[in-house]
């Protein structure tokens, strides 16, 4: 910016930043809404109040109430609908959301597509069952995903197959409950948040053409085209932090709802290379849980918002037991965030 013209004003500037206001029309050549910007919610704040006047009225509880009248006009009656659960917070809670407004009508399924975390499926289906009372079938898919994913190192690509063999789960079982009800579920429930929306690739019409795919979410830009069943996503336009709040007025456990954000496609996106190579499924997925109770031990669980670790295909040296070794890499981090759109160490 070399110059202001007539009747703008400085609003904030800095080594990389600046913004600039005239009346009610304001400029800013940063991101305000990331944590990272300096006095970013600030400026945000002083547009939306002061500048716009807008109302600071809004409540999750209303969203809450929103949605349901919204999934109450979309699912007639009469129809079933099938809920794609993961274990994860967001898919929880989503299940959750849809169970107030629909009841028994709605059918949850968990895939155990072999790429879960240490004894996920065991700790998930007993959560279900005990603390939240959802009906839930599940499946095990492990063969089906793990030989459809033999040989590919892409994680684009990995993350394409992953969401394109879950859909086929989920028509099969759609089928499966065609026969016992009679009818056909028309739709599907999934835990969408609008982070992934922005990170796949834009939809078709959405004038977004200047956005970049960062990773294609095997729940958005990973479906197929011919997908037979209709989409239902309540949580699609809240960030993590919100459907949070969400779940804690739908009665989500506290221990549930902290749970750190773990990958749609699983340990797939956690092996770099193929995951049917050897035993690295298995290395990562221990080192994961040795990482992960050890943050627990600690009681810093809480305060990292994820941990994970990563199986590199690459061998180095080291020390065992006053020996010598020469066995793959395993790689940790940890990482803070309030909204998942940024990050730090």
């Amino acid at each position: 910016m070399l110059a202001l013209g007539r009747a703008w004003e400085t609003a904030l500037s800095g080594d990389n930043t600046f913004g600039c206001w005239g009346g009610k029309l304001m400029i800013s050549f940063l991101f305000v809404k990331v944590t990272h910007s300096p006095e970013g919610m600030e400026t945000l704040r002083y547009f939306l109040f002061d500048v716009c006047g807008v109302n600071a009225g809004w409540k999750m509880e209303d969203v809450m109430d929103e949605e349901i009248e919204v999934i109450n006009n979309t699912v007639a009656p009469d129809d079933h609908v099938i809920c794609a659960l993961s274990g994860g917070v967001d898919s929880t809670v989503a299940a959750t959301l849809v169970h107030k407004a629909i009841g028994d009508r709605l059918h949850c399924v968990f895939v155990d597509n072999g790429l879960l975390r240490y004894k996920e499926r065991e700790r998930v289906m007993e959560t279900f069952d005990r603390d939240l009372h959802l009906p839930v079938t599940c499946v095990d898919a492990s063969e089906q995903f793990l030989s459809k994913l033999k040989g590919v190192v892409d994680p684009e690509m990995k993350r394409k197959i992953i969401g394109k063999e879950f859909i086929c789960i989920f028509d099969a079982f759609a089928h499966e409950l065609e026969q016992k009800l009679g009818k056909k579920p028309a739709f599907l429930v999934q835990g969408t948040l609008y982070p992934d929306v922005i990170e796949s690739c834009p939809p078709p019409g959405s004038g977004r053409t200047h956005s970049h795919t960062i990773k294609s979410h095997h729940n958005v830009g990973g479906l197929p085209k011919d997908m037979k069943l209709k989409l239902i996503e309540p949580l699609k336009l809240l960030f993590k932090d919100e459907v949070r709040q969400l779940g804690r007025i739908l009665k989500v456990p506290e221990p549930f709802l902290k749970r750190h954000p773990f990958p749609g496609p699983g340990l797939a996106v956690r092996v770099l290379g193929d995951v049917t190579e050897g035993n690295a499924l298995d290395i990562v997925r221990l080192v994961d849980e040795i990482f992960i109770q050890s943050i627990k031990d600690a009681g810093i669980y809480d305060s990292i918002w994820q941990a994970f670790a990563v199986f590199l295909p690459v061998k180095s040296v080291g020390v065992q037991g006053d020996q010598r070794t020469h066995s793959y890499v395993v790689t940790l981090r940890a990482v803070t965030s309030q909204d998942g759109m940024t990050a730090d160490w």
